[in-house]
């Protein structure tokens, strides 16, 4: 389908097909160990040691903020048996063109925005549900030079397991000075068991998740739950992206007349879906309107020029969109190792 033809194509979607939609890690119901081995994710075993070395952060300048990626780790993931709108084949052949094969190792990137009033981060990665994994945030929090204490804003683009079940570890608060912000329509849908009888089996492990990982911050009254876009914190905005989630959120950071989205998971994987914003992804809930959001959102990044964070782009996930023959192409920043401090 080409990428003009994709907005006519995707208004004639209007049901939200819940019973096609997993949850970013749900597919990994049936661990009991540290590994995920059902088939949509391929066995860590063949990657190399999960133990090696990597880097953990990255920090440039945005004005007068300061804007750090934290990783939290990375996963292996089989993405010739995740995709829609397309075949296993062209996934291997698109696949192919970057010198990949079907299983990619997907980076958890999150985002620190220190504004020197504020330190806010986006999302919190996986926490304990990848094992040895995900689940490095703290530690490369850390080494960035951040305690998780300095926190006091968690800004969740969505309730899925590998964005916000960081926020505990242990059953415990990992940023106690935090306060969490998500759209209403993800607190609603995520914390309320009663919808669980309205997905399929696969889904109901993110009730639980959402559960562990929320509910402790609910307890504490150190949750906002936001219902229509607009400033959060001075700088920081929310812009609505509904559809991979009832209630998925892009946030803007400005400053300075410098900008950057931080697009949660309106991409997942940068060698398909750049291609071909069209192609879809199992973990969407409602898979029609996420592939609008992210056509708009490409074209938008393209003609604002601003910068994207990006969840799942190979770490530090920080660069431009570009037009590329009616597709689209990541830019990734330059490299720089000089990073003035706020002050």
């Amino acid at each position: 389908m080409m990428l003009a033809s994709l907005q006519a194509a995707l208004k004639s979607h209007k049901k939200t097909n819940l019973a096609r939609s997993l949850l970013m890690g749900t597919a990994l119901l049936t661990v009991t160990g540290p590994l995920a081995t059902l088939p949509a994710f391929a066995d860590q075993g063949a990657t190399a040691d999960a133990k090696q070395t990597n880097p953990g952060h990255y920090s440039f300048r945005l004005g007068d903020f300061k804007i750090t990626a934290v990783s939290d780790g990375t996963v292996m993931v089989d993405f010739s048996k995740l995709m829609n709108n397309t075949t296993p084949e062209e996934v291997k052949r698109l696949l192919a063109r970057h010198y990949l094969g079907p299983q990619v190792e997907t980076s958890i990137n999150t985002f620190v925005i220190d504004t020197g009033e504020h330190v806010a981060i986006v999302d919190t990665g996986a926490g304990e549900i990848f094992g040895d994994f995900g689940g490095h945030l703290v530690e490369n929090l850390k080494a960035a030079g951040y305690q998780p204490e300095q926190i006091d804003a968690v800004l969740l683009t969505h309730i899925h397991g590998d964005h916000s079940s960081g926020l505990v570890r242990s059953g415990k608060m990992v940023f106690p000075n935090a306060t969490v912000y998500a759209d209403k329509q993800d607190v609603d849908f995520w914390l309320n068991p009663e919808n669980k009888a309205k997905v399929n089996d696969t889904l109901k492990k993110g009730f639980e998740w959402a559960e562990q990982s929320v509910t402790p911050y609910l307890k504490a009254e150190k949750v906002e739950a936001f219902s229509k876009d607009g400033e959060l914190l001075p700088g920081i905005s929310t812009v609505a992206t509904h559809g991979h989630t009832p209630g998925h959120t892009v946030y803007e950071v400005e400053s300075q007349g410098q900008r950057i989205r931080f697009i949660g998971d309106l991409l997942h994987i940068r060698d398909i879906q750049f291609a071909r914003p069209e192609i879809t992804i199992d973990f969407d809930v409602n898979s029609p309107e996420a592939a609008r959001q992210r056509l708009a959102a490409f074209n938008d990044a393209v003609e604002g020029g601003y910068l994207i964070g990006a969840a799942h782009i190979p770490f530090p996930g920080i660069g431009h969109v570009q037009r590329d023959n009616g597709a689209f192409e990541w830019i990734p920043v330059n490299y720089s190792a000089q990073v003035a401090e706020v002050k």
